[in-house]
């Protein structure tokens, strides 16, 4: 794979709220190809965080894709709210979600990309009749609800699986993963079959604008051709959504 194949999804999660456009338009000018939004109820996850009041603020000042994750139990009730909001695509939970379908066909009859979620102690089968539905696949490397976690490497083959699963139904269907993704995990991910990390390093650092920017664009670069490598065997090349916590 190419460092080009390898997308990054930086999350908001990890941002300082108190500048959180100005370090979105920094996560752009340092190469993130789209910008992840982390929705918790507080009840699907033991956490809490922002609706889309946010993505509406965000749209005025990044010209990326923003892809809402909604660790939320029934979607539905939120998403054309999100999607006037300015939300260009969609990641909703396996799990907790009382009809799948339903909520997938919801989201792309309003013209938006989806995408279906499934937590470390889910099988990766759960996707297969779902999957023709797709644009995109998140495994999670670490449990939902909070940021900064270790990477689970028990969901390397679970990716691999999905991997599998993406190729023999929907060829083009993104892999993304997300959680405890750094340049040494994000090249597990990537040859074991994922094309997207999610990357929770926005703004950590409180920086001058410049210096953040020229920071976490050589980090990007970094990572990504590291990733790029790792799958230089085996794995096929497809779309891949790296998010990093």
């Amino acid at each position: 794979m190419t460092t080009a194949a390898v997308k990054f999804a930086p999350s908001i999660l990890a941002a300082d709220f108190a500048r959180l456009g100005d370090q979105v338009a920094e996560a752009e000018r340092a190469g993130a190809d789209r910008i992840h939004i982390d929705v918790m109820d507080g009840h699907f996850v033991p956490n809490l965080s922002m609706g889309a009041v946010v993505v509406e603020s965000l749209r005025r000042v990044t010209r990326l894709p923003m892809e809402a994750h909604l660790m939320i139990f029934n979607p539905d009730f939120f998403v054309d709210e999100f999607v006037q909001a300015g939300t260009d695509s969609f990641l909703v939970h396996w799990e907790g979600n009382n009809d799948l379908s339903r909520t997938v066909q919801h989201i792309k009859a309003l013209g938006k990309r989806v995408g279906v979620a499934i937590n470390p102690a889910t099988p990766a089968a759960v996707l297969e009749d779902i999957m023709p539905d797709l644009d995109q696949v998140l495994v999670m490397t670490v449990n939902p609800g909070f940021g900064h976690q270790h990477f689970l490497h028990g969901t390397l083959p679970k990716i691999g699986r999905a991997r599998e699963m993406i190729d023999r139904i929907k060829p083009g269907c993104g892999l993304e993963v997300d959680g405890g993704i750094d340049a040494t995990t994000a090249a597990l991910a990537v040859a074991a079959g994922a094309d997207v990390p999610r990357n929770d390093r926005i703004g950590q650092d409180g920086r001058q604008h410049g210096a953040a920017a020229d920071q976490g664009r050589t980090s990007m670069r970094g990572v990504r051709h590291v990733a790029a490598g790792g799958r230089r065997f085996g794995a096929r090349e497809g779309s891949c959504g790296f998010l990093a916590r």
